[in-house]
């Protein structure tokens, strides 16, 4: 098994050299693989300043015979705090996530919860019936029902 392992490292490698000479990139060579970590990633450097990006709102949409639904997970978010509105099929749900109170607060030994103003705007799938909307926040999950719009019959257009 461990020459297995030895075997498709070097396939690895190989892969990653002949990736190299193909885009001309020396970089990508097993060579310089320390001189490529030490340069700082220019993406990274362009998101370090989190205070002007909007966190992301996980939705799941589907169907049903009759509606479309959009739902969110918006837990910790109040009613007051939440803004959704519908324009050229497009929805978009924006919030915020207060933290609470951290009055006291010296150190943080892990923080992964996001907090702060959040925003999504997704295109809907199918038309919708915009004066048939209901948006209900409950349990944390914020459910937002459209009715659709009937789809015509096909119609056949003649090529002249």
């Amino acid at each position: 098994m461990a020459r297995k392992n030895r075997d498709d490292n070097l396939l690895l490698e190989e892969q990653d050299e002949l990736t190299a000479a193909f885009l001309g990139d020396d970089d990508l060579s097993p060579s310089n693989s320390n001189s490529r970590s030490a340069q700082p990633d220019p993406v990274e450097e362009e998101w370090d300043d989190d205070d002007n990006v909007p966190g992301q709102l996980a939705v799941d949409v589907y169907e049903t015979a009759e509606k479309l639904v959009v739902k969110a997970r918006t837990a910790g978010v109040n009613r007051d705090d939440l803004d959704v509105s519908i324009s050229d099929n497009q929805l978009t749900i924006r919030g915020t996530l207060n933290a609470g109170n951290e009055e006291g607060v010296e150190n943080y030994f892990l923080q992964e919860c996001y907090w702060g103003e959040f925003s999504r705007t997704i295109a809907l799938p199918v038309p919708v019936k915009e004066e048939e909307i209901e948006a209900i926040l409950k349990d944390g999950v914020l459910t937002i029902s459209f009715g659709k719009q009937k789809q015509d019959t096909v119609k056949k257009i003649q090529v002249l």
